[in-house]
C-alpha cells in the first residue's frame, strides 16, 4: 500500500477524473453487457455495474466521493478481469478501464488482491433483487438492468473530491475495512 505523501499526491488528479467519467464509463460498459460479447466478458461487467446499485443502496450520504471512487475501482477491476478472461475483448472503453486497473493496484498495494477477490465474488452476488446470473440469462431482467444503468449514467452527478492526501488515506481505510 502506497503511504508516501508524494506518491499519493498524483492520485489527487487521477481519481477526480475517474469520478468525472464514471457515468460515461458505466453507460459504455452497459453497452458491452447488452452486446454479443462473450459471456465471460459480459458477466464480469454485469457484476461490476450491478455493484454500483448495491453501493448506491449501502453507502451513507456524505461520503459520495469515497463511495463513487469505490465504484470506479470496481468497474476497472471488473474490466481487467473480463479482459483477462478474453483478451480479444480489449478495445475501446473496456480496454481503457482494464489498463487503468493497474493504477488501482499501485494505489492499493497489498489490498489489491483482496479487491480482485471481492470483484470475482460479485458474480455470485445480487443487487436490487437481481443476480448476475439473472442479468445474463433473462432477457427481461437484462433489459430492465440496462435501462437502469443507462438512466443512472445519464443522471449521475459528479461528487466533489477534496484534493487532499487525507482524502486518499480515508479512501484506503474505507476500502481496507470493506474488503474481506
Amino acid at each position: 500500500m502506497t503511504t508516501d505523501t508524494a506518491a499519493l499526491a498524483r492520485y489527487l488528479d487521477v481519481f477526480p477524473e475517474w469520478l468525472r467519467t464514471l457515468g460515461e464509463d458505466a453507460g459504455a460498459l452497459g453497452g458491452v453487457v447488452g452486446s454479443d460479447a462473450p459471456d465471460e466478458v459480459r458477466s464480469f461487467l454485469a457484476a461490476g455495474l450491478n455493484y454500483i446499485f448495491k453501493s448506491l443502496d449501502l453507502i451513507p450520504d456524505g461520503i459520495d466521493d469515497l463511495g463513487f471512487c469505490d465504484d470506479a475501482f470496481v468497474i476497472r477491476v471488473a474490466a481487467a478481469l473480463a479482459v483477462e478472461e478474453n483478451a480479444a475483448a480489449k478495445d475501446g472503453v473496456l480496454g481503457k478501464l482494464a489498463d487503468e486497473a493497474a493504477e488501482v493496484k499501485e494505489f492499493l498495494g497489498d489490498d489489491y488482491d483482496r479487491l480482485v477477490t471481492y470483484v470475482r465474488g460479485l458474480k455470485k452476488g445480487a443487487a436490487r433483487g437481481r443476480t448476475v446470473e439473472d442479468i445474463m440469462t433473462d432477457t427481461t431482467v437484462r433489459g430492465a438492468f440496462l435501462s437502469e444503468v443507462s438512466a443512472w449514467a445519464a443522471e449521475y452527478q459528479v461528487p466533489s473530491f477534496t484534493r487532499d492526501v487525507k482524502t486518499l488515506i480515508k479512501l484506503k481505510a474505507f476500502l481496507s475495512a470493506k474488503l474481506a
